[in-house]
């Protein structure tokens, strides 16, 4: 494994109080979004409406990754960390005071950018502190941490609606961020960043080997984000009850939680590449368990294997992008791995509804099986040239 950063001490020191917080932002987001959708429904705003707060939250994640991963280069990343979740609370207690439609989508796109600076920033400080052998499984906790608050988040804020309505329920998801900004200052005092000759982005995506897993994850998302896009109102057309279909959408969260802890530790174990490489196979076979078995335990089955897919691809490929960037430019790489994920959300699930009218739901399927393996053979051939190349060099003459 070729190791280029240099890692202060401390990983997991860092990595506790970054899971604390990742674990209250991530529950005060997975809440707000079924809180804010149940508002907007109940003031008569049509669905198309409704659902553009889904794509603006996809926007200010794409943009905001990259934005604040970045920013994380050149700033001390706990002050910035401080500033994000603070940033996420007055965002969202602009909600407590019941705005219209307009007011509503800003905020959101305030939430997502500040939220996505959250995640890329807590992953940032816990790479860069992070000895080789260690990093996947320090990297684990806060990925853990966040599917854990997601699950929680929906339960929560259902609960939270029915008893004390819309304004309560904004007001008790806008102070959950608070606890984020207390957890954030139980992080131990930052070594200065030593800095080097400014690389691009696109330069070090190319010179640190990393193009293939940023092209195949792009490839990747767009499946799985078409393929998941309309599967509620594919469930519901097959007979499924609504309740059933919450459960069965918990069970993806519910892998993610000891899954994520688990490919962790295999990637310090047997290799970053190999985990990923097995996430990414994955998620070529998620969407055939939709086409085989049209039926609940078909349906838990693909997300359970989604959950699996996730946790593999993303404890592999972030501790590969720690063991193969600077701790300089960390924060930058992430972010605009992130990004990359972004960017394949926002095209799948059009092409999903441009696909269902023409082909069918199977049909569908088997075409978002068909991009998510073709990420998959990506991965492949860039291993494939990688070996070659490294065969060239060694038999140089010197």
């Amino acid at each position: 494994m070729d190791e280029i950063s240099q890692p202060q001490p401390g990983g997991k020191r860092r990595a506790i109080p970054l899971a604390v917080s990742s674990l209250f932002v991530a529950i005060s987001l997975g809440g707000i979004g079924l809180i804010v959708q149940l508002y907007l429904k109940s003031l008569g705003t049509p669905v198309f409406l409704i659902s553009l707060t889904t794509t603006i939250q996809g926007i200010g994640t794409l943009f905001g990754s990259w934005l604040w991963g970045t920013v994380s280069d050149y700033v001390k990343r706990r002050r910035l960390l401080a500033f994000l979740t603070f940033g996420m609370a007055a965002s969202m207690s602009v909600l407590i005071v019941l705005p219209p439609l307009r007011v509503v989508l800003a905020v959101g796109f305030i939430r997502a950018l500040v939220f996505a600076g959250t995640g890329v920033v807590a992953i940032a400080v816990v790479s860069a502190a992070s000895l080789p052998e260690r990093r996947g499984k320090n990297l684990s906790y806060i990925s853990s941490s966040r599917s854990l608050g997601f699950a929680l988040g929906s339960i929560i804020a259902g609960l939270a609606l029915a008893r004390f309505g819309h304004r309560y329920a904004f007001a008790l998801f806008a102070g959950l961020p608070l606890l984020a900004f207390a957890a954030v200052w139980l992080l131990p005092n930052e070594n200065p960043i030593e800095r080097k000759e400014k690389v691009s982005a696109w330069k070090a995506l190319f010179t640190s080997g990393l193009f293939d897993l940023y092209l195949a994850t792009a490839l990747r998302q767009m499946a799985i984000f078409g393929t998941f896009a309309l599967l509620v109102v594919y469930m519901d057309s097959i007979g499924i009850a609504v309740g059933v279909i919450g459960l069965i959408g918990a069970s993806n969260t519910a892998t993610q939680v000891l899954a994520n802890l688990v490919f962790g530790w295999l990637a310090d174990r047997i290799g970053r590449r190999r985990i990923f490489m097995l996430g990414f196979f994955l998620s070529a076979v998620t969407p055939l368990f939709f086409v085989l078995a049209s039926n609940v335990w078909g349906m838990v089955a693909g997300y359970v294997s989604l959950g699996l897919s996730f946790s593999s691809m993303y404890a592999g490929s972030t501790a590969l992008i720690g063991d193969r960037v600077p701790e300089e430019r960390q924060g930058q790489m992430l972010g605009l791995y992130e990004s990359s994920r972004g960017l394949g959300g926002l095209f799948g699930p059009v092409l999903a509804g441009v696909l269902v009218p023409a082909i069918g739901y199977g049909g569908m399927f088997l075409v978002m099986s068909g991009i998510a393996f073709a990420g998959f053979l990506v991965l492949v051939i860039g291993r494939l040239r990688g070996r070659r190349r490294a065969q060239t060099q060694a038999s140089a003459p010197a």
